[in-house]
């Protein structure tokens, strides 16, 4: 997969030091050359809740049958 700055990811495992689960939504903020990614998580307000350096094997594409869903940090 060919992933590109600003797709829209979905985390594929928990990351329960940051409060994030697997499901939680993102954006890939930056693409390194190296295989890794910055994906920027936010709250339901757009507030930023953590920027993580990712590989693919943590994240997949967004699809177009996904449903977000909300809840307290």
């Amino acid at each position: 997969m060919n992933h590109r700055l600003l797709d829209v990811v979905v985390l594929a495992r928990d990351f329960p030091a940051r409060g994030l689960r697997k499901g939680d939504i993102g954006t890939i903020v930056e693409v390194h050359g190296r295989g890794t990614f910055e994906v920027e998580l936010a709250t339901a307000t757009g507030h930023a809740q953590a920027i993580l350096t990712l590989t693919p094997d943590d994240f997949r594409p967004a699809a177009d049958n996904d449903m977000p869903a909300v809840r307290p940090m």
